[in-house]
């Protein structure tokens, strides 16, 4: 199983686990460093994107397992997602245990765009689970607004580095077309939440959320959701696994009708 969790370092890595990773510039090379070796130590394939890898360690002492991936433009998820399975498929043939992904991630072109940025992390969360890879999404805070790093941080099971405090929910994958939600959604998330649900429902007509672990969900949080589902036509999310608060307040707030695209399951 999957867990949501900080982690103190990046030695607490576990397979299927997507990491944001806050760096402090003052130990961000050792923390890479630390990171590729233990790739050598347990039998993966270490994948490193971005400058930081190499510049922590220099490639003729990068382990020989190791693939550096020079593209064109780092930002294009897609182009970096199909270099990425190819190398995961090679690492089953080559009878690795998985592949350990390091990627720097650098800000798209346009630094408002919350929902492309979500959909870029929620693409390569979405691959950590399916293929029990170790992907580690590097952000050097200084060409980051604070509240963008928050907002990537919702959609990271995992977070480590500097001020890695629990962000308020978090989205993650639990299948196909299946998304987790843990913690909180409130007033001052719905923003970062509504934006998440529009980056998955845009990819598919029907998204399952779990609930599970939601302790609650208030009226801005309602809105979002509700907003998210009616943002294209022909979409429908089902939520599963609410508790009996968060469905008794669905209920007072009139959101359980038909005219709304999003159905509370028992």
């Amino acid at each position: 199983m999957r867990s949501v969790r900080a982690l103190a370092t990046l030695d607490e890595v576990e397979l299927g686990d997507h990491v944001c990773w806050r760096m402090d510039p003052a130990d961000a090379f050792a923390g890479a460093r630390s990171y590729v070796a233990d790739g050598a130590l347990y039998g993966d394939k270490v994948v490193v994107i971005g400058s930081l890898g190499t510049d922590a360690v220099r490639r003729d002492r990068l382990p020989t397992t190791s693939v550096i991936l020079d593209l064109p433009n780092p930002a294009d998820t897609d182009v970096m997602l199909a270099a990425v399975r190819r190398e995961a498929s090679a690492a089953v043939r080559e009878g690795f245990r998985s592949v350990r992904v390091l990627a720097e991630q650098t800000p798209l072109a346009e630094p408002r765009d919350t929902e492309a940025l979500l959909a870029r992390e929620l693409k390569l969360e979405e691959f950590a689970s399916e293929s029990g890879a170790i992907v580690v999404c590097a952000f050097r805070a200084a060409q980051w607004e604070t509240s963008t790093l928050e907002q990537a941080a919702c959609v990271h099971p995992q977070e480590t580095g500097t001020r890695a405090a629990r962000p308020a929910f978090r989205m993650f994958s639990t299948g196909t077309d299946s998304w987790g939600v843990d913690g909180v959604v409130d007033s001052e998330c719905a923003t970062a939440f509504n934006a998440a649900v529009r980056a998955v429902i845009r990819r598919t007509p029907m998204v399952k959320l779990r609930f599970d672990a939601v302790e609650m969900i208030d009226a801005a949080g309602m809105h979002a959701l509700v907003d998210a589902a009616r943002h294209l036509p022909d979409r429908r999310i089902v939520v599963e696994g609410a508790n009996e608060i968060v469905r008794l307040c669905w209920d007072l707030a009139g959101y359980a009708t038909e005219s709304v695209p999003v159905v509370m399951a028992a």
